[in-house]
């Protein structure tokens, strides 16, 4: 299976080429366009149980597409918001994701929540994130365009949670207002991520937060 991300950062397109017989999970609804010898299964990934969480509690389909090709073709996925495409090669680690950016994965790629307690912080998932691991490749997108950065052992970071995309699982993190509580309340920034490290985290330049909090004031309102 080969790949290509086109178009980024803005309006990134997911390009996969695959072989006869090779597969690829993706979320439901990231199809674009395939090739016509390319076979679709929807169904749920890892049992009942595990898309109902994933559903429920992770903000993700129910269902997962399983495209698989009967011939060579290509194949190609896009989010549902304008931004970027990462590619990530898991080898046995796992990754921390926020809801919505997931697009698709080997098969061998495992996708479940987990209990995030107390010290969650991505607004739109309530205490639950997506756990991705596995050996494979995984395709995850963002809102607007996406910045890593790598923390050394012991070094602290702070981010906006409607920034944040994704973090290796040896990532510590904890969440705290910003000053006090008029700074939280009129400040405009809420909630920040602490992170601590070692290990990567990824940030999206855009906040679909921040945008609704421009938008929504301005649609017309009927009379």
């Amino acid at each position: 299976m080969e790949h290509e991300i086109l178009y980024r950062p803005s309006y990134s397109l997911l390009k996969i080429e695959l072989q006869q017989g090779e597969t690829i999970s993706a979320e439901a609804g990231a199809m674009v366009s395939m090739s016509s010898g390319i076979e679709i299964e929807t169904r749920t990934k890892g049992g009942l149980f595990s898309s109902l969480k994933r559903s429920v509690l992770g903000g993700e389909s129910f269902f997962v597409n399983t495209f698989r090709a009967g011939e060579p073709g290509e194949l190609t996925l896009a989010p549902s918001l304008p931004g970027d495409i990462c590619d990530l090669e898991l080898r046995g680690q796992a990754i921390y994701v926020q809801s919505g950016s997931y697009i698709a994965s080997s098969p061998e790629i495992e996708v479940d929540t987990k209990w995030g307690g107390a010290k969650t912080f991505f607004s739109r998932e309530g205490l639950f994130l997506l756990k991705i691991s596995g050996n494979g490749m995984v395709f995850i997108s963002s809102y607007g365009a996406i910045h890593e950065i790598e923390l050394e052992i012991g070094q602290k970071y702070i981010v906006d949670t409607g920034h944040m995309i994704a973090f290796d699982e040896g990532v510590g993190y904890s969440v705290k207002k910003v000053g006090g509580l008029k700074s939280t309340l009129f400040s405009g920034e809420g909630l920040v991520c602490e992170l601590t490290g070692p290990g990567k985290i990824m940030i999206q330049s855009r906040s679909e937060d921040a945008f609704l909090s421009w938008l929504i004031p301005r649609i017309p309102k009927k009379d």
